[in-house]
């Protein structure tokens, strides 16, 4: 049996656009100036508070936890507007039905996303039984910890060595080599290439269709 461990934002939805608002939104909400999208790009697939003490170059504090609680709070409200939707990457649910098809495989998601977005995801695309294992923001550290990696293991009762992280971030690639998994970047998300490859990338696919090739 293999695990297949899939980080969310930028790897299976699109949610750059969304999450960008919220952050922007935060930081204006509290007296600072919009961060530049880049800022909130470089930060995506951490822990929320980490993030926004990332951004603004400080350590979680207070204030940070504030900031956090606010964009809790705005997310979904957010979310609902249009434009700001988290679309699966063309290619997703065809990948996902062909993985859930095969008896080999287990499928968890590990993501930055707190339990309530992440649920948000299930049952927005249809992927409320998809993943056998899970673990959020709200269940460990920060990436690229090895905690949710090493915890969906053990649930499954599955090696790391027989486990595969698919992430589009350095944190990803950082978090499987850290958890003894394999590590297998995207280039369609907010990290870059070269990065991902620093980081510890075993290899990086550039299409959807290609992660099959790899489990």
């Amino acid at each position: 049996m293999k695990l297949a461990l899939f980080d969310c934002d930028g790897t299976l939805v699109d949610s750059g656009r969304l999450i960008h608002e919220v952050m922007a939104r935060t930081f204006e909400h509290h007296g600072h100036e919009r961060p530049h999208y880049d800022a909130t790009k470089s930060i995506i697939g951490l822990t929320l508070d980490t993030a926004i003490a990332r951004i603004m170059g400080v350590e979680v504090d207070e204030q940070i936890q504030k900031m956090t609680q606010h964009y809790k709070d705005i997310y979904g409200p957010v979310r609902q507007e249009a434009g700001f939707q988290e679309p699966l990457y063309d290619g997703v649910a065809d990948m996902m039905a062909a993985l859930a098809a095969r008896d080999d495989v287990l499928i968890g998601a590990v993501t930055g996303k707190s339990r309530r977005g992440l649920d948000l995801i299930r049952n927005s695309h249809g992927f409320e039984k998809t993943f056998f294992v899970s673990r959020t923001a709200d269940d460990c550290p920060s990436k690229p910890h090895p905690a949710m990696v090493l915890e969906c293991c053990a649930e499954a009762g599955i090696d790391p060595a027989d486990t595969i992280v698919i992430g589009d971030s350095v944190y990803d690639m950082m978090m499987a080599k850290s958890a003894g998994a394999t590590a297998l970047g995207v280039s369609w998300g907010y990290g870059e290439v070269a990065a991902l490859s620093a980081a510890g990338a075993d290899a990086v696919v550039h299409e959807v269709a290609h992660i099959l090739r790899h489990i």
